[in-house]
């Protein structure tokens, strides 16, 4: 009786020990990989006229409509400006 309760907490501290020895080595392999760096958009934010909203100008839909060019968020945005 005595042997069979020492061999479960023997196996429950090698289970317990696995699992710690596992989480570490998971954090290392964590640590080793280096941040990606933060998307940073360079160039001219342009203004959606029908939104009002800032976009990158190479991410922008581009129209040139009467000699004027103007930048969409969407093609949403492009229907209403061609609808009013």
């Amino acid at each position: 009786m005595i042997g069979g309760l020492f061999r479960f907490f023997f196996f429950v501290l090698i289970v317990y020990a696995a699992y710690y020895i596992f989480q570490f080595w998971r954090a290392l392999t964590r640590a080793r990989k280096a941040p990606a760096p933060p998307r940073q958009i360079q160039g001219v934010m342009v203004k959606d006229d029908v939104c009002n909203t800032y976009i990158p100008k190479e991410e922008a839909i581009r129209e040139v409509r009467d000699g004027r060019e103007r930048f969409f968020c969407s093609e949403e945005c492009r229907r209403k400006s061609r609808a009013g």
